[in-house]
């Protein structure tokens, strides 16, 4: 039941930051400077209580898996999904947090550029648990676990 649960949350995840990553976060750049920061302070507030949950339980998840491996499933690979859950959270707090407590105060295009950008690395991490989270059910179902 861990795997299913973690691997609910993960794909949740993919689909939303790709979602966020190719429509939700260029779509920024259109709002106009006037209505911006009521936008920006919707979005963070409406982002919040829904990628919440699914982040905490994935990441909570993908520890256990990590520290307690299943039988039949090789270490390594709780080690990784749990290393790349570390590289979204950090790059999280430590860039899209930032700049989006930015232009909640105002709207720069410079800031819009970086929020893309800088989200491609969360976007491949996320793809990359998902393959992971795939993997592990996959590698179960052979084993019989």
């Amino acid at each position: 039941m861990l795997l299913i649960i973690h691997a609910a949350a993960t794909l949740f995840m993919v689909g939303l930051i790709w979602f966020v990553q190719v429509v939700h976060y260029p779509l920024h750049a259109v709002v106009g400077e006037r209505d911006f920061g009521v936008y920006q302070r919707a979005h963070v507030a409406r982002t919040g209580w829904l990628v919440g949950l699914p982040m905490i339980v994935e990441a909570m998840t993908a520890f256990a898996l990590a520290v307690w491996p299943r039988p039949g499933l090789p270490g390594w690979l709780g080690l990784i999904g749990a290393g790349l859950v570390v590289v979204i959270w950090v790059s999280t707090g430590l860039v899209q947090v930032p700049i989006h407590d930015a232009l909640e105060r105002r709207r720069e295009p410079a800031q819009l550029r970086a929020l893309v950008r800088g989200n491609w690395l969360r976007t491949l991490a996320w793809s990359l648990r998902g393959a992971v989270a795939l993997g592990m059910i996959g590698l179960s179902l052979e084993e019989g676990l």
